[in-house]
């Protein structure tokens, strides 16, 4: 059996479980993303990763600015929806909205609930240290990801990137998604209130956050750089020229904060010391430190 819905989101993160519920034969009525925005270097639109797929499948794709105005509610509900699947979809849904599909509006969250509600879950969780993370799904409600939780599935960090963690929650989310979809078909899906404790909000990165303060711990540093890895970055400067630094390795050396320690680019941090192994210079590709340091030689007494 397939349901009828309505797909919200924008980024990539959502795009696996668009596929999915393609793939299962489930009834897409209307895809909602965000407008297009100017991107790249000359600053043309550019529909969403969401919104391309739904192109390409022939789907309907709305991108109202909001969804508050009555029309909109209005056009929403004469879809006629059994459910909303959102993911990333970057507007708040008003209650005329949350209320229309039958089954109601669910939504995936790449986080573990209540920890980091809000815009950045996958980036905070590594820049916070956690050791795990994690999908759920839940009822939406008109609070900011508060809803119950019907699904979820958890997930070691280790010594992921923000970029590798982010597709490994965006291929199981999509697997959370449709098993979701299959108990509430069958009407065994049950949800639980999330808990009062431990509730903390994952704000939107600040590019302030991105540069490196080489005075704090190893550990900080390399949990804010694979945080941002690979985007927006975190960065340094070495000689006037702004490197972003997108994955290094902590190591036991001492020395004074910022100073290159070694010919194997070892940085000394304000407790122990990063070696650096992946970076970019500006308007170039991704480098490994040794061809890096090849065209740009940094030597032991330097600083970044």
């Amino acid at each position: 059996m397939s349901l009828r819905l309505v797909f919200m989101g924008t980024p990539d993160f959502a795009v696996p479980t668009l596929v999915e519920l393609l793939g299962q034969g489930h009834e897409i009525a209307a895809v909602y993303s965000q407008p297009p925005r100017p991107k790249g270097r000359g600053l043309a639109s550019e529909a969403s990763p969401v919104a391309k797929i739904a192109a390409v499948h022939g789907i309907p794709v709305r991108t109202p600015l909001s969804l508050k105005d009555a029309e909109e509610a209005r056009a929403f509900a004469a879809l006629e929806t059994d459910a909303a699947i959102v993911i990333a979809y970057g507007l708040l849904l008003p209650k005329a909205v949350l209320e229309a599909p039958k089954l109601g509006c669910f939504n995936l969250h790449a986080s573990l609930l209540p920890r980091w509600r809000g815009a950045a879950p996958i980036q905070r969780a590594i820049m916070a240290g956690d050791n795990q993370t994690g999908v759920m799904a839940m009822q939406m409600e008109e609070g900011l990801d508060t809803g119950p939780v019907l699904m979820a599935e958890r997930v070691a960090i280790g010594r992921k990137t923000y970029g590798e963690l982010h597709d490994e929650l965006a291929r199981l989310g999509a697997d959370v998604m449709l098993r979701l979809l299959a108990a509430l078909e069958r009407g065994s899906a049950s949800a639980q209130p999330q808990s009062d404790d431990g509730v903390t909000y994952a704000r939107k990165i600040a590019k302030e956050e991105a540069r490196i303060d080489w005075s704090l711990s190893a550990s900080a540093i390399d949990c804010q750089i694979r945080g941002l890895s690979p985007r927006p970055g975190a960065w340094c400067e070495a000689r006037g020229e702004r490197l972003k630094i997108l994955y290094a390795e902590p190591v036991d050396k001492r020395g004074s904060a910022g100073e290159v320690l070694d010919d194997n680019l070892t940085v000394a941090c304000g407790e122990s010391a990063l070696r650096i192994t992946r970076l970019q210079r500006a308007g170039k590709g991704v480098q490994r430190a040794e061809e890096f340091l090849r065209g740009f030689p940094l030597r032991v007494g330097d600083r970044l």
